[in-house]
């Protein structure tokens, strides 16, 4: 096994009793996907060369959720504490690598606060290093014990701590750095003698200590980071922490928004710069934004690519491509495998799904337009409908080039109308429409005169 390596384990085992949920904590999403990838995601840009999950409860829906994420996983059959959980990755590490140990319900982590507990665990030619900070109110995390010198004496859980240790106000981050041979060794010292009959990670301390070996305490001043998730409401705080650095980091790299806070941004969605955001929009997924755009306000865009200078306002779009200088809205419905080309109109009250809309073309309001091909310049009225569906199988509509559809027009597919060809209003079209070619189904209009009196009398005597 290949030795040197910086490796971090990450303990996702938990079951999460406090969140009230059959889906294991660590797959709650926080800010778009599930908290236990946004630390993976800190540990790798902090520079560690492998991840290693140790999972337990769900342990199925973790391994095939995570399957394609390059991560290693080791099972806890019986959750008996921190210290129990690392020793289950001790066959996949090498003696001579170094472990950090990561909670994977702490998704407000930063790979530069990983990346100087390891240092600072290297400098110090430590054989562990513990991250702690201070709380205000450290309520239910564990004590950082120092001697008279400073130096760490031991680590105390909230429930077994007197309370003489309760008032000390410095926490144990539940994060370490350990050269990997001397942990494991220490494990074996170490005995479930506590009120949660568990092993504790942080009993190796004092046996390291004891044998002489050096541990350091990396004081962070940033206690947010190390927030751990156990219920709803620090689910939620955690979404708004994230959240408000997304902003941040968007608007320091020319992206204005005219309200932050309620502005709702995932994690991995890029936006351009001189792009503007309106309050009330939620971007989701592996959604990518041009520049010079302005989206919302009230707009909801889920993995979607939308390219320079397109305007949506009050518009949801899903699992779509939208060309430059797209206008779209309000209320428009794009729904997956549509393709917008460059400078197409979509307005008010209008859907599309599934189709391709070619340059220069507008489906101004009022339309549902769904397994199409609509070419360029096309102009589709309001109230125009592919009818797609023959309650079995879906059929393509063809429009070509320079088509006029009037208003009120059902397309019934498979149907094609050629190039500049031009359908009249309120007409049902079944058959092909040649090109350059009028095509009206209606039925002729009849006058009726003196049709209201008579009514009228009708009522009247009635």
């Amino acid at each position: 096994m290949r030795g040197l390596a910086e490796i971090a384990v990450i303990l996702a085992a938990g079951k999460g009793v406090r969140m009230k949920s059959n889906l294991p904590k660590v797959m709650h999403k926080v800010a778009g996907q599930p908290m236990v990838l946004h630390v993976v995601t800190a540990a790798r840009r902090a520079g560690l060369n492998r991840a290693v999950l140790v999972v337990g409860h769900g342990r199925e829906q973790l391994e095939n959720e995570l399957a394609d994420r390059g991560l290693e996983f080791v099972v806890q059959d019986e959750q008996l504490g921190t210290g129990h959980a690392l020793m289950q990755a001790e066959r996949l590490i090498a003696p001579s690598d170094t472990v950090m140990v990561l909670c994977g319900d702490t998704p407000l982590l930063r790979a530069e606060t990983l990346q100087a507990l390891l240092e600072h665990h290297r400098g110090q030619g430590a054989t562990a290093t513990v991250l702690s900070t201070r709380l205000s109110d450290p309520t239910g995390y564990g004590r950082i014990v120092r001697d008279r010198e400073g130096r760490l004496e031991r680590i105390v859980e909230e429930k077994d701590a007197p309370p003489e240790i309760k008032a000390i106000d410095e926490i144990n981050s539940g994060l370490y750095c350990f050269q990997a041979q001397a942990v494991f060794e220490a494990l074996k010292e170490i005995k479930p003698d506590n009120a949660q009959g568990e092993y504790y990670l942080t009993d190796v301390l004092p046996v390291m200590i004891k044998n002489g070996l050096q541990v350091e305490v990396f004081l962070h001043s940033d206690a947010e980071e190390v927030h751990g998730i156990n219920d709803r409401i620090q689910l939620a705080y955690a979404e708004k922490v994230l959240r408000r650095r997304k902003n941040q980091e968007l608007m320091r790299n020319g992206v204005s928004m005219m309200d932050p806070d309620s502005t709702f941004i995932d994690m991995q969605v890029e936006v351009g710069p001189d792009t503007l955001i309106y309050p009330f929009t939620f971007i989701e997924g592996n959604t990518r934004i041009g520049s010079n755009c302005v989206i919302g306000p009230g707009t909801h865009i889920i993995d979607s690519v939308i390219a320079d200078g397109v305007r949506i306002e009050r518009s949801k779009l899903l699992e779509c491509e939208i060309g430059e200088g797209c206008n779209i809205g309000p209320f428009g419905y794009i729904r997956p495998g549509t393709v917008l080309k460059r400078g197409v109109k979509v307005g008010d009250f209008v859907e599309i799904k599934k189709s391709v809309i070619d340059e220069g073309s507008k489906v101004p309001h009022l339309a549902y337009v769904g397994d199409a091909q609509v070419g360029k310049r096309v102009n589709i009225g309001a109230g125009t409908i592919t009818c797609n569906y023959d309650g079995k199988n879906k059929y393509v509509t063809v429009i070509e080039d320079d088509a006029f559809i009037g208003s009120n027009t059902n397309l019934v597919a498979p149907v094609k109308i050629g190039r500049g060809a031009t359908t009249g209003a309120g007409s049902t079209i079944t058959k092909e429409v040649p090109p350059e070619t009028l095509a009206v189904e209606r039925a002729r209009q009849k006058n009726i005169g003196g049709w209201a009196k008579r009514k009228n009398q009708a009522h009247d005597e009635g």
